[in-house]
């Protein structure tokens, strides 16, 4: 098998798709984009209402339809190009690999991978298709995008290789057992990436509308069209006369102003106004829902690298230790001069691991001459060392983990107390000792791995993560607004805890290491629910603590950047990917903060505030428009009157009182916390509206055809005056309270019914004629009598939350 496979092999299993050809879809496609927003009911009886009336040839009543349109088109724009960025996106580096072909090398794309492919491991390749170790030398792999922890992982023969990690150092080769779909990578991807809608309360209160309109849309349209008929002298005469197209145009009238497409569409572009202004901020929404979302969440659960920390590992400081006389203490380059050139060439070493190479922005000398010998880095052995011949750094050096190289020190009593103390403090420790000279093979000269006899200690380096700069004030944000924060992380708990004491979070000091826990059960529930920060976490772990959380009734958002945070953040009723995530964890989440800013969550939470707020104060709105039209049609339905109004009348009225005054009112600055039940609150005070309504144009109407006797056109303009008055009273209580924007509004709603009245242009194309003094005090009187009950209503009932 070292020989590799050879090509009838190869074409054999490349016919049966044993290929590492990687799925690279997302999460939705295109169709399944167009169908959420496109197949709805309320699009269905809107489209039936538009087809009716471009049936008629009634083209100027079509406006209605312009807003279930735009709602489609944004929402569809919106999301679409949030998958296009996502399609830019690889599931793995698109690197060839090396394979033994026939027995020779030969460098491949990574889908002519197949299965029992044996594949060349070198430093800096990352394995792209799982499998098990054939040889190894020195072989070390960094395993932390797939299961959260840093340190690197010695492979021997027999161990199994997991596509998504990369070799650190070291070589060898090893046999691919599963490739493509079935590889490990893939299988949690694939997992990840089933859809699921986010979980949005305003998303949800408008489904719940839908659903109530849906039950009784199909009665009342019934009830609706039959009275209509019945009002211009009953079926038979109707159809006959060529009144029922009359009839049904007062019917589409009527059916249309009960869908609340307005509310659907502010909702819309409220969103996707948040997702445009959060873009340039560098946060990508790949569901227009998750701005609100992140504003409800209660519980933000944190993975530790990439997301506290700036991920890599940085050099903090060295504590010096007096060794045979070569040294003194302290951390002057002219006290140390030797090791200072040591620990130079250790971290420019271009085969060094992570943990050396941070060394270089530190010591950026080296001794300036080849070394006589070296031992690289194996995580097998935890140490790697150097030696020269002559200079300020003569002799052997050697770097390494302290139980490794202490043993080996005559001051290993001392240093051992002193290096456990700072690894409980969180940091990664390396000890520099030195001796005379390496230990070489008799009889080939060349340097061997073991220790020499006599070796002395120079220094402690102590190595940390980064916490990132804009964590501590972010914590702090979320600890202001009462939000519960939850540190899950695949690293060692000592390390996770100093962490996240440095990003300032508020808790005992330990964390609880999750590899003593279950998978799952009332144990890890209670654990998650008392503890907040966790080390040692797997990624079914992270995922079934999201769940335990959510059980417990909160709404939790995830952040992450590695494949093991993957099943967690679509888990979460919110996931979160840094900037520099792991392809598929892009690809799950919600958020992707471009920029990997930590600092960007709090100016989403704002702006998800801003929407909530906003649209609980548009819905107290649209909410008593589609209650009163709902009343409209069964009333007049039940009463056989035809109905007040034309399509085109409708939409003119509801623009003055909702869809003007409403894209204004969604833009305006809103800081109130989220409080749940928005859709309770405004049907409590939306419903009494409704009624109040219903019964000024039921007053209207009968004033108008048995007392006056009014032209149809007169019926309708005063309805017009009626339901615009106590429509703009609604708008009044729904814009408290007032400022200078709002009051101008206000105002300008006013002069526009006005206008619309009294313009000649204005009154042929709506079919009104200006009242006779008499219809005009009717209307007036009416008005402003329903005025001033909605004015009681909303200082006597609960009202919505606007500010």
């Amino acid at each position: 098998m070292e020989y590799g496979l050879d090509s009838a092999a190869v074409a054999e299993r490349t016919a049966a798709g044993l290929t590492n050809r990687q799925p690279d879809t997302t999460s939705r496609t295109i169709w399944q984009i167009a169908r959420a927003h496109l197949l709805t009911v309320f699009n269905l009886v809107l489209g039936s209402c538009a087809a009716v009336v471009i049936a008629l040839g009634r083209w100027l009543d079509l406006l209605f339809v312009l807003a279930a349109v735009a709602n489609v088109v944004i929402g569809f724009v919106q999301e679409y190009a949030a998958k296009k960025e996502l399609d830019k996106i690889s599931l793995l580096r698109r690197d060839p690999s090396v394979v033994l072909r026939n027995g020779e090398r030969v460098e491949i794309p990574l889908e002519q991978i197949v299965v029992d492919d044996v594949v060349v491991l070198r430093r800096g390749d990352q394995v792209t298709a799982d499998g098990v170790v054939l040889q190894a030398d020195g072989l070390d792999a960094d395993e932390s995008l797939m299961t959260g922890e840093n340190d690197a992982v010695v492979k021997n023969p027999g161990d199994r290789m997991l596509s998504g990690s990369s070799i650190l150092s070291g070589n060898g080769l090893y046999r691919v057992t599963e490739a493509g779909s079935d590889s490990h990578a893939s299988r949690i991807t694939n997992e990840a990436r089933l859809f699921s809608q986010i979980n949005s309360e305003l998303r949800a209160g408008l489904n719940k509308v839908v659903k109530w309109i849906s039950i009784g849309i199909a009665p009342i349209m019934a009830i609706v069209l039959n009275g209509q008929m019945v009002a211009r002298g009953g079926w038979d005469a109707a159809l006959s006369s060529g009144a029922w197209r009359d009839a049904l145009i007062s019917s589409v009238a009527s059916i249309a102003a009960m869908i609340p497409q307005g509310l659907a569409l502010m909702t819309t572009i409220s969103f996707a106004l948040a997702a445009l202004k959060l873009a340039r901020e560098g946060v990508l929404m790949q569901e227009m829902a998750a701005v609100e979302v992140l504003a409800r969440v209660d519980v933000v659960c944190f993975d530790k690298t990439g997301t506290l920390t700036e991920g890599g590992v940085h050099f903090g400081s060295a504590e010096y230790t007096p060794s045979a006389g070569l040294v003194a203490s302290g951390e002057d380059d002219q006290t140390l001069p030797g090791a200072q050139l040591a620990l130079g060439w250790f971290g420019h070493d271009p085969d060094a691991n992570p943990t050396a190479a941070a060394l270089r922005s530190a010591y950026p000398h080296e001794p300036g001459h080849l070394p006589q010998g070296v031992v690289p880095f194996s995580s097998a052995r935890r140490w790697s060392a150097v030696e020269f011949g002559n200079g300020r750094a003569a002799g052997a050096w050697f770097l390494g983990a302290p139980e490794a190289l202490l043993p080996s020190v005559l001051d290993a009593p001392e240093l051992n107390p002193r290096c456990a103390e700072l690894a409980a403090a969180g940091n990664r420790t390396l000890v520099l000792c030195h001796a005379d000279a390496l230990v070489r093979d008799e009889e080939t000269g060349h340097p061997i791995a073991e220790l020499p006899s006599s070796i002395s200690s120079v220094g402690i380096l102590l190595f940390n993560e980064k916490v990132r700069e804009d964590a501590r004030d972010t914590l702090a944000y979320f600890r202001e607004q009462d939000v519960d924060l939850k540190i899950i992380s695949g690293d060692n708990p000592h390390t996770v805890a100093a962490a996240a004491l440095k990003a300032g979070l508020e808790f005992d000091g330990t964390a609880m290491d999750a590899s003593k826990l279950p998978l799952d059960g009332p144990e890890l529930e209670e654990a998650v629910n008392t503890h907040s920060v966790f080390g040692r976490v797997g990624p079914e772990q992270k995922q079934s603590m999201v769940k335990a959380l959510q059980a417990r009734g909160h709404v939790v958002a995830m952040t992450g950047d590695g494949i093991n945070d993957a099943l967690a953040l679509k888990s979460a009723d919110l996931g979160i990917a840094m900037g520099n995530a792991a392809p598929a964890t892009k690809a799950v989440s919600r958020l992707v903060l471009l920029d990997g800013e930590f600092s960007r969550l709090p100016s989403v939470v704002a702006e998800g505030r801003k929407v909530i707020a906003n649209i609980e104060r548009l819905g107290y709105m649209f909410l008593t428009k589609t209650s009163y039209a709902i009343m409209f049609g069964i009333a007049f339905g039940l009463l056989f009157w035809s109905f007040p109004f034309i399509p085109r009348q409708s939409s003119t009225v509801d623009f003055i009182v909702l869809g003007g005054p409403a894209f204004v009112l969604a833009l305006l600055p809103n800081k109130r916390r989220y409080i749940p039940g928005f859709l309770r609150r405004s049907l409590i005070a939306a419903i009494p509206n409704a009624l109040v309504i219903t019964l000024g144009i039921l007053a209207i109407s009968y004033v108008t055809r048995f007392v006056l006797h009014s032209t149809p056109s007169e019926i309708q303009t005063a309805s017009f005056i009626v339901l615009g008055l106590m429509g703009l009273w609604v708008l009044n209580c729904a814009s408290r309270p007032l400022n200078v924007i709002r009051f101008w509004l206000l105002v300008a709603m006013y002069a526009l019914i006005v206008a619309v009245l009294a313009i000649p242009i204005s009154q042929l194309y709506h079919q009104f004629t200006w009242p006779s003094q008499e219809l005009m005090t009717a209307s007036l009187v009416i008005g402003v009598v329903g005025c001033v009950i909605l004015e009681i209503l909303y200082r006597v009932l609960p009202k919505p939350l606007l500010d």
